[in-house]
């Protein structure tokens, strides 16, 4: 009993933390970012109870229940099909975090990048957003280029944080099928490789505003994935010590950059004259401040109709989901999906938007 309180309290403060700015209490970060494991706990502890037919069930029940919003966030069971609104135009988005179309060969497999490419046509985005983009003008790795020839999206807004040699690109593309009318950055004025874009995209009658954001990682040294795998592989009680102050330093500093980055997306995305779609990774689970912010006043498509399980890294805690996709309540999401191929440590995620044509997009 006395565990299971212990279990309960804190799943009920990973749901408060996503209120919580950790520029204000890094801490909650922490609380937020193990919500998926809390919630198996409470939901193991609740079988426990019905096992041995005890009301002491509802402690855990009702802890899940406080923050609903989180468990439909990351769990969904769309049993029925959304209803498409009469006279919509069909927008197919897909969003991905391409690591650079496996450059350094992370995936051990040479054939990945075509594999990505292959992916990409096989399901014919009408707006592909890609965080961790790579191209350069040497043969065999111009990933724009190859693109552009590849797949239908032929207009673009490419932004890139990082440029060596003269010919190496690195950054962040919006792709689409639409006329780009009116494109931007969205800087966070400080020295870093994250970014955001938005590219407004003339849809008929109307134009929607597309974001790609790529908000701060939490920087993880490939040491640090060897110790979350297997902490006994530090010898010593010290060496453990020094690597796991340096793992929460790591989530404190990516915590605290992301909270500031999202402010400033958050507020340019309140501003949009247009019905926005916002793609992006966000480096941070469906219970965080982060999402918390940037969600609100729009739709989630996972939520809206995903199933299952939403999680989107491809990586040792395989459970997250760390990339979304939200739009304008405006518009009505059918079809979501992730696409669990190993291209990239994150997962490709695809859903189709259905905006009402001919002024209603608009408010008028």
């Amino acid at each position: 009993m006395f565990l299971n309180i212990g279990a309960a309290v804190l799943l009920v403060l990973s749901h408060f933390a996503s209120y919580i700015s950790p520029s204000t209490l890094w801490v909650a970060s922490l609380v937020a970012l193990a919500y998926p494991g809390l919630l198996l706990v409470n939901l193991l502890f609740i079988l426990y109870w019905l096992l041995i037919k005890s009301r002491a069930l509802f402690i855990s029940v009702f802890a899940i229940l406080l923050g609903f919003d989180n468990l439909r966030n990351q769990i969904q069971l769309n049993l029925f099909q959304t209803e498409v609104p009469a006279n919509a135009q069909k927008l197919r988005v897909l969003s991905f975090n391409a690591r650079l179309f496996d450059l350094y060969e992370w995936t051990g497999n040479p054939k990945t990048r075509n594999k990505i490419f292959k992916m990409v046509q096989d399901e014919t985005p009408d707006i592909l957003c890609f965080q961790e983009f790579y191209t350069s003008s040497k043969p065999g790795r111009n990933n724009l280029d190859t693109l552009l020839r590849l797949q239908k999206a032929g207009n673009h807004h490419v932004a890139y944080t990082e440029t060596l040699r003269g010919s190496d690109h690195w950054g962040i593309a919006t792709f689409s099928t639409y006329p780009v009318v009116n494109r931007g950055n969205i800087l966070f004025h400080e020295t870093t490789n994250n970014l955001c874009i938005f590219s407004d995209l003339k849809i008929g009658e109307d134009t929607v505003r597309v974001y790609n954001v790529h908000f701060q990682s939490n920087r993880f040294k490939r040491e640090d994935y060897e110790f979350l795998g297997n902490p006994n592989a530090k010898p010593s009680n010290d060496e453990k010590i020094t690597a796991s102050r340096n793992i929460i330093r790591r989530l404190q500093v990516g915590a605290v950059k992301r909270a500031q980055q999202v402010k400033v997306v958050a507020e340019h995305i309140e501003n949009s004259p247009y019905p926005v779609i916002v793609c992006g990774d966000f480096n941070d689970p469906p219970a965080s401040f982060t999402y918390n912010k940037i969600s609100k006043g729009l739709k989630d498509a996972f939520a809206e109709s995903g199933w299952g399980l939403g999680n989107t890294f491809n990586g040792l805690f395989s459970i997250l989901r760390i990339d979304y996709l939200l739009h304008d309540p405006r518009m009505v999401g059918t079809g979501y999906k992730t696409i669990r191929q190993n291209l990239s440590d994150h997962y490709a995620i695809v859903s189709d938007l259905w905006l009402k044509k001919a002024g209603h997009a608009n408010g008028e």
